[in-house]
């Protein structure tokens, strides 16, 4: 089987940041996977279940409800290492075109006096939530990415490059 392009980046050298995941044609237009990472994998604890169930609920509704982006927007959701978010938006943008939108959803936590949709008939586990570490986590993510607004690696993924030689041998280093 063909491996998929997420497991593709070298996860020991991803840093906390805004990357696009992938880019798809679906029908006549683009859909792009950002990859919206506030932990770094396999270096820092994953984020608590029960505040990453409250950033879905608080971060999907503000981008859902917001008046720039609202259409644009098709998914908001955590990723099963726990250590970030997708969010799946149509057309084709780089990782800094919505830095701006990523940045206000995240301050946006710290207003909130409730998690939205955490009743027993909007919610799958209504009882996992918690606000305060939702608010925590936000406020960490969001500082991070204005201190490293201007670095390029809260960008770009690391890619791990070889060399390769005409004949097709590759250096590996040691």
């Amino acid at each position: 089987m063909k491996m998929i392009q997420s497991f593709s980046v070298d996860h020991r050298l991803i840093v906390p940041g805004i990357f696009v995941s992938r880019e798809d044609q679906v029908g006549e237009g683009t859909v792009t996977t950002y990859d919206i990472r506030l932990k770094k994998p396999n270096r820092e604890p994953v984020i608590d279940v029960a505040a990453m169930h409250s950033l879905e609920h608080l971060i999907a509704t503000f981008l859902r409800n917001d008046p720039d982006w609202k259409d644009d927007i098709i998914y908001w959701g955590p990723m099963g290492c726990l250590t970030g978010f997708y969010l799946i938006l149509k057309g084709s943008r780089s990782s800094r075109d919505i830095y701006d939108l990523v940045l206000r959803a995240f301050r946006s936590v710290n207003d909130a006096q409730e998690v939205p949709g955490t009743a027993p008939e909007n919610c799958g586990h209504y009882l996992m939530h918690n606000l305060g570490m939702a608010k925590w986590y936000a406020a960490e993510f969001a500082q991070y990415l204005e201190a490293n607004a201007e670095k390029p690696e809260i960008f770009e993924y690391p890619r791990t490059e070889r060399l390769v030689t005409d004949d097709g041998r590759r250096f590996f280093d040691s």
